[in-house]
């Protein structure tokens, strides 16, 4: 059964009912959601060094940094979880350090690697431009970032049907009709998906479906 809460006019993170059921909520909006954070563990088992030092920025409950426990810990490194709403962050169930705060704030440390899963279309243009260019300044040499996020539809008819691939996806996870046009409706100037000029130069994509895609980009 699909997650249940109303959802706002405006879509916002802010509301405790949204962060309460966020884990469910998001694989039902993006059914691949646990196949990219596998991918994102096997990812990171690459760069994190001994001793080292990671951020999860965006963190909402968690999820990344469940996922590379096991990790961090063997390798005595640390995790940083970077969070701007209160809301979200009251439901962080992970390791690491939690830092509530806008990540556009955040004074970063030389990081061996910075994950960034579904944080930047929600950013204005110069803001997604800024905080891109200052997670991949902290990179340490030989580091990396890992992008996640929702890119711009392409042009023609292929954009239609990958458009339509995504609405298809949350159909099948059990999200009706009526709530899927909602959110949709809701994210209206909140939601701006990563254009070509937003991804960093020399960036690989690892995965995508439909609408969104993963990068990583080395230093």
């Amino acid at each position: 059964m699909a997650s249940d809460f109303a959802i706002p006019e405006v879509w916002t993170f802010n509301r405790e009912d949204i962060s309460r059921i966020f884990d469910k909520h998001v694989r039902e909006e993006l059914p691949w959601y646990d196949m990219v954070t596998r991918c994102i563990r096997q990812i990171a088992r690459h760069y994190i060094s001994e001793g080292g030092l990671v951020y999860d920025v965006g963190a909402s409950t968690g999820n990344v940094g469940r996922a590379i426990e096991d990790i961090v810990k063997s390798r005595s490194a640390r995790l940083i979880a970077i969070e701007k709403s209160k809301e979200m962050a009251a439901n962080y169930h992970a390791i690491g350090e939690l830092i509530v705060k806008d990540a556009l704030e955040v004074d970063y440390e030389n990081a061996d690697l910075i994950i960034c899963f579904l944080l930047l279309m929600f950013l204005g243009a110069e803001e997604k431009a800024e905080l891109t260019q200052k997670m991949l300044a902290s990179l340490k040499d030989g580091g990396a970032l890992i992008i996640v996020d929702k890119r711009t539809a392409e042009d023609g008819y292929i954009g239609t049907v990958l458009s339509r691939l995504t609405l298809s996806e949350k159909l099948n996870a059990g999200v009706t009709a009526e709530r899927i046009i909602s959110k949709e409706l809701s994210l209206a100037g909140v939601q701006r998906p990563m254009r070509p000029k937003d991804v960093p130069a020399g960036a690989v994509e690892f995965f995508r479906f439909g609408e969104f895609s993963g990068w990583i980009v080395e230093k």
